[in-house]
């Protein structure tokens, strides 16, 4: 098991056995440790192990992109109702921080990335959150298998053809099964509505997603002025 070993605001993810040289000194992960174990360094500085949680890997996870924020990914659990036991197909794997999310709640996903390199990233991200076993990181064209495809109870899509998979969703899906298109440009969005529409898929809807951070002060309160509170827009569908 993978923990995190905190002091004050630093974070490291270390496996049991592996060494932390920091300068704050050197400690050695125990083999038996334990989430809420304090370990101290060679020079008596304190860390604080944690069992790794979602939010967790999302700062920790090795990238290759711009992942989905977590706002996005909860919406998307939110909007299908994602459960222990579903079938996921997901395209557009990327880093891998949905993936690892619905693995987490206990869906068995199958997820498609075209660049082997981003395939074996994601692969290894799978392990550190430890759900390779749930999830299952193909390298390809998920355009090449929709033949083969069936039986799916949530799509997830975050690829530039993600349109022409949508047109297939009524093969790929159970009844009652949900499609979630993520795309960061409402272009994108439109044309997943339309190929929902021409799919005779129902409930179709798109959110812009916002989100923004309050600051408190002496001076009174108020979203916070630093940063983009949005992020990209999710189109949901289902079918019959």
């Amino acid at each position: 098991m993978t923990v995190l070993l905190v002091h004050g605001d630093r974070e490291y993810l270390r496996a049991p056995g592996e060494e932390l040289q920091t300068d704050l000194g050197v400690l050695t992960v125990p083999d038996d440790v334990e989430p809420g174990q304090r370990l101290e360094t060679h020079l008596g500085d304190e860390f604080v192990v944690r069992e790794p949680r979602g939010p967790d890997l999302f700062d920790h996870f090795e990238r290759t992109g711009a992942p989905m924020m977590p706002r996005d990914i909860g919406l998307t659990i939110g909007f299908t109702g994602a459960a222990a036991e579903d079938r996921v197909l997901d395209a557009g794997t990327g880093t891998g921080v949905l993936a690892a999310y619905l693995g987490r709640i206990g869906t068995d996903v199958v997820t498609y990335e075209r660049d082997p390199e981003f395939a074996e990233v994601a692969r290894e991200n799978m392990r550190l959150a430890g759900v390779d076993d749930a999830v299952e990181v193909r390298t390809g064209d998920v355009t090449a298998d929709l033949d083969d495809l069936t039986g799916f109870d949530i799509l997830t899509l975050d690829t530039e053809d993600a349109p022409t998979v949508v047109r297939q969703a009524p093969d790929i899906l159970v009844s009652g099964g949900f499609v979630v298109v993520y795309s960061p440009f409402v272009e994108g969005s439109r044309a997943a509505v339309e190929a929902a529409e021409e799919a005779s898929l129902t409930d179709v809807t798109t959110h812009e997603t916002i989100q923004r951070r309050m600051t408190f002060d002496d001076r009174g309160s108020r979203p916070d002025t630093r940063g983009v509170g949005h992020t990209g827009y999710l189109t949901v569908a289902r079918w019959q």
